[in-house]
């Protein structure tokens, strides 16, 4: 374990190493989706990325698949500089341009930016070359965790959606019924050939633009598999948000010169699409599970309410046919679950700031911002006269009339509040002079039933009738969502 303080030491000694002398400074880059850390680091003039990754047989997956792709002149980093007994490596510098940045610079609206579909084919006729003319090359000896993904691989991101997004999203499901599906399911999906390159994530983030070409990262977890899965990744990736008529444009172009130029027959490749669409969006389900609602990746929570889209749009389709009855109960409990209402992004008709206040409970966890800006308030109505003490109020809720004289009569409820107010009110109006867009306000208290639901409440009405903005009102516990636009 390299304890974080060393990190960049390591950085400008392997540098160094690799260069001959100092570097002229040292960035490091956001924290991915992934454990590994990324620096670029700049010298006379130009840069390289340095790599820390822990995970010595991650990285040497990723550099021999580099060097073969490198050899077969795809697209991908060089490896410039490598130490496995430290955990480090340098590469050249890609840029920070992806897929994904380009589709969100655009609004999403793949007709008024062709540029998009054009990347998108680009991106298909060189996965063609990955999995077909490299898996010719590739040592399969140092894929990790295994050479094949197989019904093993299958079960395991099967568990990884059952343990890491439907328990940690509180979604119901029959454990026996979930697993005699799970079983017949992962059954068709591993009949189908493994006989080529699996990519394993291969999505719009993992594509770079440098100099108007693509380039490739990110297949460190890479190995023998089907064709579908590869595809499926690109297409039904979430936060892309792929309009439908353009997803089957896509897979038409991929097929066409799947069977011009491989010669594979494109109806055995669509008998199991749709299996593997569905494999891929419960796997990462599963990561938005982990990495957003456990470790609290805003990026990765925001991609739920796509993949619901996909979901709902496959269950009405009739795509996910392959006997899987419990299944389908499951998604249609996704898709209707008020677990995820809170995360729900504002796609507003207007440019005025908005406000989202929520009641909750300390028994769960804090409500997470979702603005990507973090911060906001945190109000701890717990020092209040707790209602929920007293029997008669017990069963109520803070918007009944007995409850709210109680913590009028028996509490400093309206000290706080006025307290609240100025806060909020000084926060609101250097917002509005910054222009700045978003503002969250949390109310908690032990049960998030009585005084946390009275206090969001009277924040809601105060700044509703004061400011002329968006004002957003969830109480989570109590399932309540109320909203005014202006």
């Amino acid at each position: 374990m390299i304890a974080n303080h060393l990190k960049l030491d390591l950085i400008r000694e392997t540098f160094k190493n690799w260069y001959g002398k100092k570097a002229d400074f040292i960035h490091k880059l956001p924290q991915t989706a992934s454990y590994r850390e990324y620096y670029r680091v700049s010298y006379n003039g130009d840069t390289v990325i340095g790599v820390i990754n822990e995970d010595r047989k991650e990285n040497e997956a990723f550099l021999s698949f580099t060097k073969t792709f490198n050899k077969l002149n795809l697209n991908v980093p060089k490896v410039l500089y490598e130490d496995l007994d430290k955990d480090v490596y340098l590469l050249n510098d890609l840029g920070d341009t992806t897929l994904y940045s380009l589709i969100h610079a655009n609004k999403h609206d793949y007709k008024a930016a062709p540029q998009l579909i054009e990347l998108y084919k680009k991106a298909l006729e060189q996965l063609l070359k990955f999995q077909i003319v490299a898996d010719k090359s590739i040592d399969y000896n140092y894929c990790y965790p295994r050479s094949k993904f197989d019904l093993q691989s299958i079960v395991w991101d099967l568990n990884y959606f059952k343990y890491n997004f439907l328990k940690l999203g509180r979604i119901a499901f029959d454990e026996q019924l979930l697993e005699n599906d799970f079983k017949k399911f992962a059954d068709f999906v591993s009949s189908v050939n493994t006989d080529n390159f699996l990519y394993r994530d291969f999505q719009s983030r993992n594509l770079m633009i440098k100099d108007d070409q693509l380039y490739f990262i990110d297949y460190q977890g890479g190995r023998k598999g089907a064709l579908q899965y590869d595809v499926a990744s690109l297409l039904y990736d979430a936060k892309a948000e792929i309009p439908q008529y353009l997803r089957e444009e896509l897979l038409n172009h991929y097929l066409d010169k799947l069977e011009s130029d491989y010669g594979y027959d494109r109806n055995e490749f669509i008998k199991s699409f749709y299996a593997f669409v569905l494999l891929r969006i419960m796997q990462a389900m599963g990561a938005y599970g982990f990495r957003g609602l456990f470790e609290k990746k805003v990026h990765l929570i925001k991609s739920i309410l796509p993949a619901r889209k996909n979901l709902k749009y496959l269950l009405q389709r009739g795509k996910l046919d392959f006997g899987i009855p419990h299944l389908h109960e499951v998604f249609r409990n996704i898709i209707s679950s008020d677990e995820f209402n809170i995360y729900e992004e504002r796609f507003l008709p207007n440019d005025k700031l908005s406000v989202t206040i929520t009641s909750f409970s300390y028994k769960r966890e804090i409500p997470i911002d979702l603005a990507d800006n973090g911060g906001g308030f945190v109000f701890d109505c717990r020092g209040l006269n707790n209602p929920g003490r007293h029997l008669e109020y017990k069963l109520l809720s803070g918007r009944h009339p007995d409850v709210i004289r109680f913590l009028i009569n028996n509490s400093n409820v309206d000290e706080f509040m006025d307290n609240v107010y100025k806060l909020v009110d000084s926060t609101i109006e250097k917002y509005l002079e910054l222009g700045f867009k978003n503002l969250m306000v949390n109310f908690g208290c032990t049960g998030g039933q009585h005084r946390s639901v009275y206090c969001a409440d009277k924040l809601y009405e105060y700044l509703k009738n004061k400011y002329d903005i968006n004002v957003f009102l969830s109480h989570i516990e109590q399932g309540i969502k109320e909203e005014v636009i202006r």
